[in-house]
């Protein structure tokens, strides 16, 4: 029995783990395949601290008395390889991945005639369980998240503890120093995490979470996303933590503590759809209407939003956060998606992978949810005709400026009043040089893009 690790990093609620250790499993294995991961667009970043978080759990199953074996092979077709040379016949334990690339390489490991024993770890409510009453999956968030609720309220969920360890682990933590964005130093391991900042979080964020989560320049968000992306992380784990601390959660829903249950249901969502709908791991518009439709892809205008040089504040600070640390404010993903698509109609494909390539927290699942949301082609999108101000949100997320001065230092003595468009102000202070004309001009290019997505819609 060979217990095979993959998107699930971690020793807590991880159910193939429990299973191995039941059966007496001595041995594991990790696959190093950054040339598939490369395929995939994942980001230096992203692999840097998949890389650090194998070598905790190596340190975590010593104390378990299973051994973590970490092999390079470079593409899917090379782990097949392996596997078929040096454990043919024996059964792999593993906990299921969603995407397609994934499911087919685990199809060729059972024609090649291996017992795949799997489970699922990645979500909280077993996909395919939240239906409607037609039997089909949701393909509006509200109506699944009440299924979603109703059916954890009646059925409850699995949660598996961690085997206890009673090892230091502080040879691994992060080393310092490193401010490149592809080290992935500056975050912690997820023991730490789990030990000191998920705590602090949930003891003094929590509470005001739902009014300080749209606000760039405040650190109000949790950070959990980098460590659910590569199941360092259970989600079912942080329900447990939100229920031992507001027991009637489920049901009464108090607005600030259930603002951030409401983001894992999005979560949820989002990976159920693609369960349902794998196509979409292909590239594909959920929409139908709009598979056809005739991006105009102007090279320019992607690279100048690309390097954070739009001429709008808040969507080059935000470019620029992420080109910087491998991480965007969750509301900033949402106003740079919006402009790429609505105001510079370039494929949200380009977009999407471009997030892909920089982010630390890179999920298939939700960046493609996230970004056809925005684009107005995906599942209970967001519709062609609601097309984000990047003023009125720069007023209104970053009202004083506070997250734009952070990451475009060149408008720190721009006063308030004009640090959301800022051109004016230069232009009357001699200062012209400092800061790009804007690409475009937002009431045009709204018309624009209503035009282009009219004829289709």
């Amino acid at each position: 029995m060979l217990l095979w690790f993959r998107n699930d990093l971690r020793i807590q609620d991880n159910p193939a783990l429990a299973y191995a250790l039941e059966n007496g499993a001595k041995s594991a294995i990790f696959f190093v395949s950054k040339k598939q991961w490369r395929i995939h667009h994942w980001s230096d970043i992203k692999i840097d601290f998949i890389l650090r978080h194998a070598e905790l759990l190596k340190s975590q199953l010593e104390t378990l008395g299973i051994a973590l074996n970490i092999v390079t092979a470079d593409t899917f077709i090379d782990q097949v390889n392996y596997l078929t040379e040096h454990f043919a016949g024996q059964t792999l334990v593993v906990n299921e991945e969603l995407e397609l690339n994934e499911r087919l390489r685990d199809s060729q490991l059972v024609d090649a005639g291996f017992n795949l024993v799997s489970f699922e770890s990645d979500v909280i409510v077993p996909k395919g369980k939240v239906l409607n009453k037609s039997g089909e999956m949701f393909k509006v968030f509200t109506p699944f998240k009440r299924a979603w609720l109703s059916f954890v309220r009646q059925n409850g969920f699995e949660f598996i503890d961690s085997p206890k360890i009673h090892e230091d682990f502080s040879h691994l933590a992060p080393s310092e120093g490193s401010t490149a964005p592809k080290s992935s130093s500056k975050w912690p391991l997820a023991n730490e995490f789990t030990q000191d900042v998920l705590p602090n979080f949930m003891r003094f964020k929590l509470a005001g979470y739902a009014d300080s989560r749209d606000i760039p320049s405040v650190k109000g968000t949790s950070g959990i996303s980098a460590y659910l992306a590569i199941g360092a992380i259970s989600p079912r784990y942080l329900l447990v933590l939100l229920l031992n601390q507001h027991p009637d959660l489920l049901s009464e829903q108090p607005a600030n503590c259930f603002s951030w249950l409401n983001e894992l249901i999005w979560r949820e969502f989002y990976r159920h759809l693609l369960f349902h709908f794998p196509d979409l791991i292909k590239g594909g518009d959920f929409n139908e209407k709009y598979k056809q439709l005739p991006w105009p892809n102007d090279k320019a205008k992607l690279d100048a939003w690309q390097q954070g040089k739009t001429g709008y504040p808040i969507v080059d600070a935000a470019m620029n956060q992420l080109n910087q640390t491998g991480w965007m404010h969750n509301r900033l993903r949402m106003i740079v998606a919006s402009f790429l698509t609505k105001h510079l109609l370039v494929d949200w494909r380009l977009g999407e992978q471009y997030f892909a390539k920089r982010l630390i927290d890179y999920d298939f699942s939700a960046n493609n949810g996230g970004w056809q949301w925005s684009a107005g082609t995906g599942c209970d999108a967001q519709p062609y005709f609601r097309i984000f101000n990047p003023l009125t949100q720069s007023q209104k997320f970053d009202p004083t400026g506070k997250f734009i001065r952070k990451y475009l230092p060149e408008l720190a003595g721009v006063p308030d009043k004009y640090i959301h468009f800022p051109h004016e102000y230069l232009k009357r202070e001699g200062q012209s040089n400092i800061y790009l004309p804007a690409l475009v001009e937002h009431k045009t290019a709204r018309e624009e893009a209503l035009a282009f997505y009219k004829q289709y819609s």
